[in-house]
């Protein structure tokens, strides 16, 4: 039996190579000392998606629809891991991260109390936004320790999944939707110096 993709899995495919890309010059620069990544924001983006990619399958949503939010926990993990291998790529923590991290974890928790994929799935994109914080503050204040390339990555990843949605529901969107608010507000955090002139 001969397997043919459709133009949106193609649009699948294309996306997760734009956000693989981006992910590994966001890797490639922490493991050179050139992004500090905010251990806080980056296990928790591992995390969150992880979550989101469970329910969403749980809930029956179209796995190549799910595929992108899946390597959006991935890559996060791989640089997350990536931070403790070179010392020149940690960013020190603050109260201001620990506390985003402390309510990251408590809206993914209510996954557990909730019990409802559609419910966990938006508390996984609250915790994800969450975990966003830490950095958003950092690329503001510190541009340099970014590697702006990954979020113009993933949100053209994010744009290009768009059209692949096939049912405009909780389970298909709500996480693509997240996503494009939040690697724009991180591109304008990044690149605002260069933006703004």
């Amino acid at each position: 039996m001969v397997f043919f993709l459709t133009w949106q899995h193609w649009l699948v495919v294309i996306s997760t190579c734009l956000f693989a890309y981006g992910g590994w010059a966001y890797i490639r620069d922490t493991l050179a000392g050139r992004s500090k990544p905010n251990r806080v924001t980056w296990g928790m983006w591992a995390l969150a998606p992880l979550i989101g990619t469970g329910a969403a399958l749980y809930a029956g949503a179209d796995p190549w629809a799910v595929a992108r939010v899946f390597l959006a926990g991935f890559l996060p993990l791989c640089v997350f891991l990536a931070s403790f291998v070179n010392k020149q790529s940690y960013w020190k923590l603050d109260m201001f991260d620990i506390l985003c991290g402390i309510f990251s974890l408590a809206a993914l928790g209510a996954w557990w109390l909730a019990d409802s994929p559609n419910t966990a799935i938006l508390f996984a994109a609250i915790g994800d936004g969450f975990a966003a914080l830490p950095t958003v503050r950092k690329a503001w204040a510190h541009p340099e320790t970014e590697t702006g390339t990954a979020f113009v990555m993933s949100l053209l990843a994010s744009i290009l999944m768009l059209p692949a949605i096939p049912v405009w529901d909780i389970q298909n969107s709500a996480f693509q939707i997240y996503l494009l608010a939040a690697n724009t507000v991180l591109i304008v955090a990044v690149y605002r110096k260069q933006l703004f002139k």
